[in-house]
């Protein structure tokens, strides 16, 4: 069986048989009506957009409270659309992995077409102006990665292609961010039309962020005379373009292989995933994790789809930063980050594994109830407790969740300050006893262990990249495992760096903590595990 457009109608009963959710709605009427008087328009194919954004407009086209899908465009990887979207008429097969190891799947119908964000091909930036232009359109919205917005390199200058896009103006944009300002422009100059600039983005201030690009972006070319200042306050007026913030979370893995084979199995044809020219590891499929939850700052000044009605909170900017805070400082990214330092020194290679360990399973729930709860930010709209909850009982063990401690492991340095830092800071400001954190201390000192290169049974291993990694190795020279008397302060330099921790730690009772944690892990093979143990006991 081949996924296409023909196929969900004409073989409904054969999709059905093989335990496949079909959309509910007319699916050739719903693209023609997107076409003609688009309302949402999606920057960023991939699989988190496929397996939760554009099944949340499938949820309201299937109960009739829309009868327009959306309009996606890929301004980075052009293969995901000519390889991925076009041969399946912009159909998705999600499959969700549920934590008891079954899985559920469901033909994605809401996006009525593809587009290359290529101002390289003069046909697909005439039918974006055409988008962009119409007066219905509410929404523009991104999951594109946090260095999606990114204008400067690390040494503050412009990268190249910005500085080209503002030195040419807005017809020859190729940069993401301007490409949206380009855009932005077609839609000023057509009436002033308002709509909303959405950034769904895994990224605190996500809304600030793309703001911040896209007037950078504008700003330049007013001073350059390619458009006028009206232009800019345009950008700056709310009432006119919004930037909302969001706060999104589900994780979507790339294609699993037992996904794939189970697919081929039912005799469901092109599965198998593809490497896109630009190292994109990508399926006609998306499986994820069924948890997911996205809040997003209620500032559409041209309408909206009742995502309300989807699953999706709308609510105030306060509450979408304190939904973010509650998730990366308490009840997820910090039991990430402290369960991935230790998973790689003790010889895991998948995160799933690691919850079977009862001494990882014991330092992520102290981290997690005991240690973070007592000064979480709540949001309100969501409870902190059962956030934890879900995530140490369901999500965390999901089998099907392929997701390496290697992986989050990568640029541990740039995290620490927020996944740690913040719950020491509020433990400060509340005048609570930061003695009574173990499993704080503990998660840095497993970090700076593991940045020795060498595992818990004596053996090298590659540490994750990270940007600070040679710096921080510089400074650990001369400590060698198996000899604890090799230590001798070297750890005092990097604790006291605030710009790393958020607060300079050796004004606290915790620097001593941390080395006494740090020298028991060196005593030789078994180490780690040993203080991990008996210091949880």
């Amino acid at each position: 069986m081949q996924m296409n457009a023909a196929s969900i109608v004409n073989q409904k009963a054969e999709w059905e048989a093989k335990g496949v959710a079909l959309p509910k709605f007319d699916h050739e009427a719903m693209v023609k009506a997107t076409k003609e008087h688009p309302i949402w328009v999606h920057f960023g194919g991939g699989n988190i957009f496929r397996g939760f954004v554009a099944a949340l407009q499938q949820r309201l086209l299937n109960e009739g409270l829309s009868d327009k899908g959306i309009i996606v465009g890929d301004t980075f990887d052009y293969d995901v659309i000519d390889k991925i979207y076009t041969p399946f008429d912009s159909l998705t097969m999600n499959v969700t992995l549920n934590a008891d190891g079954t899985t559920s799947r469901e033909i994605i119908g809401s996006v009525a077409e593809g587009l290359r964000v290529n101002s390289a091909e003069p046909e697909m930036m005439a039918r974006l102006k055409e988008i962009f232009t119409d007066p219905g359109l509410q929404m523009l919205s991104f999951t594109i990665t946090e260095k999606g917005y990114a204008l400067y390199r690390p040494d503050g200058s412009l990268m190249p292609v910005v500085q080209a896009d503002i030195d040419e103006g807005p017809d020859h944009a190729r940069h993401a961010m301007s490409v949206v300002a380009a855009l932005l422009f077609e839609r000023f100059k057509a009436g002033q039309y308002p709509m909303a600039v959405v950034s769904m983005d895994n990224c605190s201030h996500n809304g600030e962020k793309l703001m911040s690009s896209v007037v950078t972006v504008a700003k330049a070319w007013a001073e350059k005379g390619f458009v006028g200042q009206d232009f800019v306050d345009y950008l700056n007026d709310e009432s006119k373009i919004a930037f909302p913030w969001s706060m999104i979370d589900k994780i979507t893995p790339r294609p699993h292989k037992m996904v794939e084979e189970s697919l081929a199995k039912d005799g469901i044809e092109n599965m198998a995933p593809i490497i896109t020219s630009k190292n994109t590891y990508i399926a006609a499929f998306v499986n994820a994790e069924r948890p997911q939850y996205l809040v997003i700052e209620d500032k559409f000044p041209n309408g909206r789809p009742p995502l309300e009605k989807a699953g999706v909170y709308l609510t105030d900017r306060d509450t979408v930063n304190k939904t973010e805070r509650m998730k990366v400082t308490t009840c997820l990214n910090p039991l990430h980050t402290a369960m991935s330092v230790y998973g790689c020194m003790l010889g895991y290679d998948l995160i799933c594994e690691e919850m079977k360990d009862a001494d990882i399973v014991a330092l992520i729930k102290r981290l997690g109830y005991v240690e973070g709860l007592p000064v979480v930010v709540n949001p309100g709209i969501l409870d902190p407790k059962d956030f934890i909850d879900e995530v140490v009982t369901q999500r965390l063990p999901n089998p099907f969740m392929p997701d390496a401690p290697q992986r989050i492991a990568t640029d541990t340095s740039q995290k620490v300050g927020i996944r740690f830092g913040e719950t020491i800071k509020s433990y400060i400001a509340e005048g609570r006893d930061l003695n009574t954190l173990v499993s704080v201390p503990l998660a840095l000192a497993g970090w700076l262990r593991y940045l020795l290169a060498v595992d818990d049974e004596g053996k090298a291993i590659e540490v994750s990249s990270d940007p600070l990694k040679d710096d921080l190795q510089a400074k650990l020279a001369g400590i060698e495992v198996g000899k604890p008397e090799s230590y001798n302060g070297q750890l005092k330099g990097i604790l006291s760096n605030a710009s790393i921790f958020g607060v300079d730690l050796t004004t606290t009772p915790l620097a001593d903590k941390i080395e006494q944690y740090f020298v028991a892990e060196l005593a030789g093979p078994g180490a780690v595990r040993k203080t991990l143990h008996e210091s949880l006991a």
